[in-house]
């Protein structure tokens, strides 16, 4: 494996692990999002806020990562 294929692989884990993050944030925001509704909303809106967690968690999680990438190789 080379150093362009071992990179893919690493940004893809982080983006997986900020998806796992920001679906379970998500997940919390849209069962409180239910329960302080009082039933007013289905769980269609739930689905959607741990959806748009789920995505915010993986860009963070990706973006972050090359971010720790280009300082890590300006110090090499």
């Amino acid at each position: 494996m080379n150093e362009k294929q071992k990179e893919t692989v690493e940004a893809a884990a982080a983006t997986g692990v900020g998806a796992g993050v920001g679906g379970a944030g998500g997940a919390t925001v849209g069962v409180i999002e239910v329960v302080a509704a009082t039933g007013t909303v289905t769980g269609v809106t739930a689905g959607v806020a741990i959806g748009l967690g789920m995505l915010a968690g993986a860009a963070a999680g990706f973006f972050g990562y090359k971010v720790y990438r280009r300082l890590v190789k300006k110090k090499a």
